[in-house]
């Protein structure tokens, strides 16, 4: 099993938006999940990758005016499904057609498309806004027999659903080997071991097939280094779903999807956090 450091962030004035810019600086720093709370904000990464000068720069350059404070423990391997039940993860229904829970738990709301994810220390049960409100886009496409690639697909959620939805061809990638083996095994319990998981990056994109429908849940910086894999492997036509950055950055991605050939459809915001629906016009 693998050991995490466990560092808790204390912020003065605590807000939602302090909290999700904070996560996103430490994302940015190979941070792999966030509790937020009243109070402050509590984040995970391995313990090989743990350096307190990243934090110590993340937190005098924290572009807000709060005052942030930090501690951290070890966490030695456990079993992060049964910490993720006891203390974090709890049931969420989304548009009230989808419900999201891990294996544990038993007073769930019978809808339309039951997820069970069991997430262990991978970023995907639906409680965070980018997460849910691709699912909410998802909810609302056409994806009966759409090819789809899910960049990034950490807990394989939105695989997931794309199964549940008709999608015939599923492509997932997943660069952390820890993420992986919890996608599998997520997709196994929802009887979509179907979907093509690949370990790796967007340097995988041109050996699997074409997308009607491209997912990335990732992260600005990421994206914006990868958008012109997405488009290779997006057919003409076809959707292209981006979300893990704020309303503010849509300006900065758009500049470069315009070069791309990718048109501007819509955008959700919740939280400050924004899902962007693009296009990808015939050439």
């Amino acid at each position: 099993m693998n050991d995490y450091i466990e560092v808790r962030f204390d912020i003065s004035n605590c807000n939602a938006t302090a909290t999700d810019v904070l996560a996103a600086l430490l994302c940015d720093c190979e941070y792999e999940s966030f509790v937020p709370d009243d109070n402050g904000l509590t984040a995970y990464i391995k313990k090989e990758l743990f350096d307190e000068s990243v934090i110590n720069d993340v937190v005098s350059d924290f572009p807000m005016d709060n005052i942030i404070t930090y501690k951290y423990v070890l966490i030695e391997g456990q079993d992060w499904n049964s910490e993720w039940e006891k203390n974090y993860f709890k049931p969420i229904v989304v548009k009230d057609k989808c419900v999201i829970h891990s294996s544990f738990h038993t007073d769930i709301p019978k809808l339309q498309y039951d997820i069970v994810i069991d997430p262990k220390m991978a970023f995907g049960t639906g409680h965070h806004a980018t997460t849910s409100l691709i699912i909410e886009q998802l909810l609302d496409m056409e994806l009966n027999d759409k090819s789809v690639i899910d960049m990034g697909t950490g807990t394989g959620i939105l695989a997931i659903l794309a199964k549940m939805r008709g999608a015939s061809n599923i492509t997932a990638i997943e660069i952390d080997p820890v993420a992986h083996v919890n996608a599998v095994e997520n997709l196994k319990i929802n009887n979509a071991d179907t979907v093509d998981l690949l370990l790796g990056d967007a340097s995988l994109l041109p050996s699997v097939s074409m997308a009607d429908v491209f997912i990335a849940n990732i992260n600005r910086n990421i994206i914006l280094m990868d958008i012109e894999a997405y488009c290779d492997a997006l057919n003409d036509g076809g959707i292209m779903l981006l979300s893990g950055f704020y309303e503010s950055d849509i300006p900065v991605i758009m500049g470069k999807a315009k070069l791309l050939n990718l048109k501007y459809e819509s955008h959700t915001v919740r939280d400050n956090w924004s899902c962007l629906r693009l296009i990808k016009q015939l050439t």
